[in-house]
């Protein structure tokens, strides 16, 4: 069937245990999982606040299998594409050859992923033409030259200058003009590999492999056009990336690498401020009768009779956390003055007296367009039967 929810609802019958785990951390701050896309060891996780819900679009996920040939997944990367306020993201995570020997190969990777992003058929511009590429993982990048005690003994004491110069990745973007354009915090942390596990010590195996930087994060803005002195530029939309810290985490012992976290503000005026769709739960929701959503259409969105409305107690995990739904097309009453109406059967409507919300999915833009405020469904019991009639009047 070719509609969101049944797409939505094969993910719910394989959640991964990270998903699951990072849900419930942040889902009483509001974050809600708007994408995830695996490649057997890699996973790529999207969390955004409630409210900016309606202005995200998830535009792509993909996978680049660059193992074997490009035929397995055991290395390569994943990806999501998304719109934020009109602003084209997009976000890798990557998982690139090992061993000091391989760094060609790395290299050849990290651009074969890259190429591998086209969005042929689509109106989504290259990307290289996107705001803003944040691109992380396990990218095996090595120390060369220095044997292992002298990299050790220069982690001991913290002296990592004479470390950075012999590291691949920043030896590469010496010369490779492409990687020059990734940005990369400082690196103030020890190498956050190869630890024995379940403790601080590099390793102590018969290979005792050099510690490394083999996970990094980078990013890359978008450039802009040069412009000669005789030429005016109309103003760019503001867009600007902060990294705010770049740390590895030591107290983490269940791997043999450390993870590596940074922090960014974001800043930017939004390309798109009206939401394509708004909703409005019409009069008092009660549990013993049949309830209305009127919802309006911005004029350039194109719906679909596979969009649905879900309607969700706050504090919602992920898009498939609904209580109910309603299809746009089946349940509709009327259509008036550029408003829509559909109802929710009585049947459908929980018996509980939680804070609720709706959120309309778009089936063509795979993402939520249209998000109420919350309101609460009460039980009939609270009030005497002019009240109910008063308001159902009113819808």
């Amino acid at each position: 069937m070719n509609c969101g929810i049944m797409s939505l609802l094969s993910d719910t019958a394989f959640e991964d245990p990270w998903s699951s785990f990072f849900m419930d951390v942040l889902s009483p701050l509001s974050f809600i999982k708007i994408s995830c896309v695996r490649m057997q060891g890699l996973l790529l996780l999207v969390f955004a606040k409630r409210q900016h819900l309606p202005f995200i679009q998830i535009l792509s996920t993909r996978s680049t299998p660059t193992g074997f040939y490009g035929y397995w997944g055991n290395k390569g990367g994943v990806t999501i594409c998304l719109k934020l306020y009109g602003y084209y993201i997009s976000i890798i995570n990557c998982h690139l050859p090992p061993h000091l020997a391989n760094n060609d190969q790395r290299l050849e990777h990290f651009d074969r992923i890259l190429e591998m992003q086209n969005f042929e058929g689509r109106d989504i511009p290259n990307i290289l033409d996107h705001d803003l590429i944040l691109w992380f993982g396990d990218m095996n990048f090595r120390i060369e030259d220095f044997g292992l005690h002298f990299v050790r003994e220069s982690i001991k004491h913290q002296y990592y200058r004479e470390l950075w110069e012999k590291d691949q990745l920043s030896i590469a973007k010496k010369h490779d003009p492409l990687l020059r354009e990734f940005q990369e915090g400082a690196l103030l942390f020890p190498p956050t590999y190869k630890f024995d596990r379940n403790s601080n010590n590099y390793d102590t195996s018969e290979k005792k492999r050099k510690p490394a930087w083999t996970d990094r994060i980078l990013w890359r803005l978008k450039r802009q056009p040069q412009t000669s002195l005789h030429t005016l530029s109309p103003l760019a939309p503001h867009f600007s990336l902060c990294l705010r810290s770049y740390v590895s985490h030591m107290m983490y012992c269940i791997s043999d690498h450390k993870p590596v976290t940074s922090t960014f503000d974001l800043e930017m005026k939004p390309l798109v401020s009206v939401p394509l769709i708004t909703l409005i739960p019409e009069g008092l929701w009660t549990m013993e009768k049949d309830m209305v959503i009127s919802y309006s259409l911005a004029p350039d969105f194109l719906s679909s009779p596979w969009d649905w409305i879900g309607l969700y107690k706050v504090g919602l995990r992920h898009i498939n956390d609904y209580v109910t739904y309603v299809w746009v097309g089946d349940n509709q009453i009327s259509i008036n003055d550029g408003l829509n109406q559909v109802y929710v059967n009585t049947t459908d409507i929980p018996e509980t007296e939680d804070e609720f919300l709706l959120c309309y999915y778009s089936n063509h833009l795979h993402s939520v367009v249209g998000i109420s405020k919350p309101f609460q469904i009460y039980p009939r019991s609270c009030f005497g039967e002019n009240t109910l009639d008063e308001a159902h009047l009113q819808i």
